[in-house]
């Protein structure tokens, strides 16, 4: 399995003013060839081909005096940003084939998810990336050298398990540099274990397991929503275009990577705790993006479930675990984990119901651990027929003898 191991970088100013050179190179190049390929379908010429791209925003555009300060980066970066730009369109074309074929069968509603590429910015997030060819290497002092750069001073958290493959150097709105390199890990099953648990994920606990276990949720938006709340209102009060607003920009991008940073450190340590003590781990399969349109939006984006979940997928696989997904309309809160019956609070108002009592064996209920208890048995069973418990139906055969009926000759 590839992954992604990210470090914090501590460039010199002279090696800032080489990395601010390369992203630049790499914004120029995709613009030029997202307007190359704009205007030709504009004016109802072919396609224009990626090799064809490739020459004409790199080795063509290095010749003419616009861009011949192209040449003061590695090729690579340049040639990685232009497949950006390949990759780009293709998922476009998928999701409107997707999209088209969803039509044609009738389904009306289907919404385009990847939208046309647009064109970079250079006051958004930059990165570069270097692969393999271009001869990155980690020193052994620990630097990172990169061509046309320099030696970079990483801040190693762990050891990479094995040579990257590439790197991508990424500067992010709060000013910090990161290098995010491309390994080959194998995987480590962990011992057996019989223990398997099921998550109900929520606002008022973040999770709640099917031990009786109950996650807090520590809410890290709303923590800090009223030192953001000034600092964002002290931004719309600068001058565009003046560097107090740049700051002040800064300052609150640092409060959002503050918040991000502590959600995905959570994220991590639950997510580890869970996949090394338990063989098998049940979930919904949550609609996300569905629900952060409702009136919780800004608590369920906080909670961040898709990324919790998705931690969840790739170290299972990695220690021999397994996640389980149960469809996101099963009845888990409405079921009675004893009986069966589905008895249960139901429609929007059940919502502010926390207990309740089943009305054919009576059991005491907490809304959210029985929901657990219904997720973890949904699992068992998927787990051991399938996705599909229920065979679907079939058509009959023409020669099949059938059952007559009453009073027929």
């Amino acid at each position: 399995m590839r992954l992604r191991y990210r470090y914090r970088l501590h460039p010199t100013p002279a090696q800032r003013e080489a990395l601010a050179r390369a992203f630049g190179c790499a914004r120029v190049v995709y613009n030029d060839g997202l307007r190359l390929r704009e205007e030709a379908y504009k004016a109802g010429l072919p396609w224009v081909s990626d090799s064809d791209l490739l020459r004409l925003v790199t080795t063509e555009a290095k010749r003419t005096p616009d861009r011949a300060w192209l040449t003061e980066v590695s090729a690579v970066v340049l040639q990685q940003s232009v497949a950006d730009l390949h990759r780009a369109y293709r998922n476009y074309f998928a999701a409107l084939a997707e999209v088209k074929k969803e039509r044609t069968k009738g389904n009306k509603q289907a919404k385009l998810r990847v939208h046309k590429p647009k064109l970079k910015r250079r006051h958004h997030d930059q990165a570069i990336r270097f692969t393999a060819n271009s001869r990155f290497r980690v020193l052994s002092n620990g630097r990172l050298r990169l061509p046309k750069v320099g030696d970079l001073r990483v801040r190693w958290s762990r050891e990479l398990p094995s040579t990257p493959s590439s790197v991508t150097i990424t500067l992010d709105g709060a000013g910090r540099y990161h290098a995010s390199f491309v390994v080959q890990v194998q995987e480590a099953p962990l011992p057996l274990t019989p223990a398997q648990v099921g998550i109900d994920l929520g606002l008022t606990h973040f999770a709640t397991l099917s031990t009786g276990e109950k996650v807090a949720n520590p809410r890290w938006l709303r923590q800090r929503q009223k030192v953001l709340r000034r600092a964002q209102r002290s931004l719309s009060r600068r001058q565009k275009g003046s560097n107090n607003r740049d700051k002040q920009h800064r300052k609150v991008a640092k409060l959002h990577a503050r918040v991000a940073d502590a959600r995905r450190d959570f994220h991590h340590q639950l997510s580890a705790r869970l996949i090394r003590e338990n063989q098998a781990v049940v979930v919904e399969e949550l609609r996300v993006a569905g629900l952060g349109r409702a009136n919780l939006a800004k608590s369920i984006h906080d909670a961040g479930w898709s990324s919790f979940v998705a931690m969840l997928e790739y170290k299972a696989a990695l220690s021999g675990r397994r996640v389980v997904k149960i469809d996101r309309w099963h009845p888990s809160s409405q079921l009675c984990s004893a009986c069966g019956l589905r008895s249960g609070p139901k429609g929007l108002g059940g919502l502010k119901v926390r207990t309740w009592s089943c009305q054919a064996c009576g059991t005491e209920h907490d809304r959210d651990v029985n929901a657990a208890l219904n997720i973890q048995a949904a699992g068992r069973a998927v787990a051991a027929c399938g996705p599909d418990v229920r065979p679907p139906a079939r058509v009959a055969a023409g020669a099949e003898a059938g059952t007559p009926l009453a009073g027929a000759a």
